[in-house]
């Protein structure tokens, strides 16, 4: 008989902010990641993306149930490695370019084109 309880998916005694990250592995498909199971800073998921943590990350989510809120920070985190980038005077990484195409330069993407 089921007592009514189950363990928390998130860990106990953090109250800081999960990140989880949508990554894609081609035909295999996308499985959702969590970045750390103590709670990640905004540093760690920029620099786990950066250094290629993650096959072709197509979203991340972030949720703070302690504060009772979640949204969607795909664009905030593909602007901040696009301005490192920058900084650095490097390109952005083979494996970010998709996500920050998407996510800062939409205007730049190719206008889709209908057969006739």
């Amino acid at each position: 008989m089921r007592s009514g309880w189950s363990p928390s998916a998130v860990p106990a005694g953090v109250h800081d902010t999960v990140y989880l990250v949508v990554d894609c592995h081609g035909p295999g498909g996308c499985v959702w990641r969590e970045a750390d199971i103590n709670g990640t800073d905004l540093e760690t998921v920029i620099t786990d993306l950066m250094r290629g943590e993650y096959s072709d990350p197509l979203c991340i989510v972030a949720f703070n149930t302690t504060e009772n809120w979640s949204r969607d920070v795909t664009s905030d985190i593909a602007r901040e490695v696009q301005e490192r980038c920058d900084l650095a005077y490097e390109d952005v990484p083979a494996w970010l370019e998709d996500l920050v195409h998407r996510h800062v330069h939409p205007e730049r993407q190719l206008p889709l084109r209908l057969k006739r």
